[in-house]
């Protein structure tokens, strides 16, 4: 049996098309800051780099990190 922790930076947007699209980081910084986050975001938007589905990503909603925790059985008894 194997554990594994992992974490997820994930952020939120809606496109122009009024979908919800959502990009993800893995292993963020410990001590990554919202203020970080949020500029990173805006950054996205305002690059315009992604089209997600042919819309453009049009604005920032929300970001999390999101902890998993997995356990690995390897089945030989």
């Amino acid at each position: 049996m194997d554990n594994n922790l992992n974490k997820r930076l994930v952020m939120t947007f809606k496109t122009t098309d009024d979908k919800s699209v959502s990009l993800s980081i893995d292993d963020p910084r410990e001590d990554i800051t919202e203020t970080e986050i949020k500029t990173a975001m805006d950054l996205v938007v305002s690059k315009n780099i992604f089209a997600p589905g042919g819309a453009d990503i049009a604005k920032a909603v929300s970001a999390k990190v999101v902890v998993t925790d997995t356990t690995a059985y390897d089945l030989v008894l």
